[in-house]
């Protein structure tokens, strides 16, 4: 009997494992959507809880004023947020009605379905660098993974999209030194561009992949140079309509968006209170919203970058050791335990024991990654490296993490695989399934 029960599934298992587990991810999201999405629809001030500044540019698209207005005031034109979101969410709006708890379910439900499928890129990705049996285990973890549900079911944000996109970019590049026809590497470059449309913070990580390509062709003794120029003409060609949009609409020359220097100022203004302090950010502090409306967005964001570059420099040694602070909080979650910050964040403190713990056991799966096979760990630890610099030098929080989550799952997986009760586990599981798969003896 038990092994006629467990047959179907096994089955199942062995032929579709990717299917299931997407199904079982969005299962597992879909619990946590029903269960907070009227939340989202909840008239707290100026609807911010509905994507913040990703809700006000889509209600702008809504309304018929375009691609505008990044905080509630209606206030012209804006390269603040990139554009994909954005008009996806103004999609539920004109389906679903503006800030209804509708369109919250239905882009919550989107996002879900997005964090699902990046089952699918984390299993190929994972299979190819590890093996089968490693990437089967990557792709239950994803399932369960905590930050992928919270970040996809209950934030309207791009998460859920980046991670997806840029997963499967890093699954592509892990492989691109193979590809010899041009038109592979043209399309990675577009598949690219169209990533950064949907969050540009992955950018930097364009010209590491192809150099780590590059290398590998070089010492493979193939031509490597043509393909590259191929490849980063495709990512011009997707981001330069988008950059003359923001030329026009408001003569910033940059090709998806212009906060970096706002997001700096918050970050590096003295304030060790939060990674990010809130008060520096025109959308929860009126005298900076008036500014904002004074003197224009261009005008704004250039004052922030005149201001954060003044406090650098006169304070080199505190932004030195903030940035410091900043990469631990990256990837231990802990920026305080002052009781009037829990008080803002009440769940920092079971945060810090997962992110720490996620870490630790990253840190162990790129170690045993790097003793075995140097060449197919070298992109996962060149991301985990680079990929948060930027964030060192702005500010820390979880959703910061999420575009390169998928590959620290992955190596935390490893992690935990490389545990000798772990591997005591999987033999028992093994020795089981060969008992069940045994056919009986009448």
């Amino acid at each position: 009997m038990k092994s006629i029960s467990a047959g179907p599934f096994r089955r199942a298992w062995d032929k579709h494992p990717v299917l299931l587990m997407v199904l079982a991810a969005l299962a597992v999201r879909m619990v946590v959507v029903l269960c907070g999405f009227r939340a989202q629809a909840a008239p707290t001030i100026d609807h911010a809880e509905f994507g913040w500044e990703m809700g006000w540019v889509a209600r702008s698209i809504f309304l018929g004023h375009g691609f505008s207005s990044p905080f509630f005031p209606f206030t012209g034109p804006t390269a603040m947020v990139p554009p994909i979101f954005p008009y996806m969410l103004a999609s539920m709006f004109h389906l679903f009605g503006l800030y209804t708890a509708k369109a919250a379910f239905a882009i919550l439900s989107i996002n879900s379905l997005l964090s699902a499928l990046t089952c699918i890129p984390i299993y190929f990705s994972a299979r190819y660098a590890l093996g089968e049996k490693a990437a089967r285990w990557a792709g239950i973890g994803w399932v369960i993974y905590p930050y992928a549900i919270y970040f996809s079911g209950a934030r309207v944000w791009d998460y859920a999209l980046t991670g997806l996109l840029f997963t499967a970019c890093f699954c592509i590049a892990q492989q691109l030194h193979r590809r010899r026809q041009l038109v592979a590497w043209l399309g990675f470059g577009a598949f690219y561009g169209v990533t950064a449309l949907a969050n540009p913070s992955v950018l930097p990580m364009f010209p590491v992949f192809l150099l780590l390509a590059a290398l590998q062709m070089r010492r493979d003794g193939e031509r490597w140079l043509l393909r590259c120029v191929v490849a980063a003409a495709g990512v011009v060609v997707v981001l330069t309509p988008w950059t003359i949009h923001n030329y026009r609409a408001m003569h910033f020359v940059g090709p998806v968006r212009d906060n970096f220097w706002l997001e700096c100022w918050a970050g590096n203004n003295g304030d060790t209170f939060e990674s990010n302090a809130r008060w520096a950010h025109p959308a929860s502090n009126a005298m900076e919203m008036q500014r904002f409306e004074a003197v224009g967005e261009v005008a704004y964001i250039a004052e922030k970058k005149v201001m954060t570059m003044n406090f650098v420099e006169h304070h080199p040694v505190f932004f030195a050791g903030l940035s410091l602070r900043r990469a631990f909080a990256y990837w231990s979650g802990f920026w305080s335990f002052s009781p009037s910050y829990l008080s803002l964040e009440p769940l920092e403190i079971p945060d810090v024991f997962f992110c720490t713990g996620m870490t630790v056991l990253m840190l162990v799966g790129a170690r045993r990654f790097w003793r075995e096979d140097r060449v197919r760990a070298l992109p996962f630890l060149v991301l985990i490296v680079f990929f948060p610099i930027t964030y060192y030098f702005t500010h820390a929080s979880p959703d910061y993490r999420q575009p390169i989550e998928p590959e620290v799952m992955v190596l935390a997986v490893l992690g935990v695989m490389s545990l000798k009760k772990f591997r005591s586990l999987e033999e028992t599981m093994e020795d089981e399934e060969s008992q069940l798969a045994m056919p009986s003896s009448r």
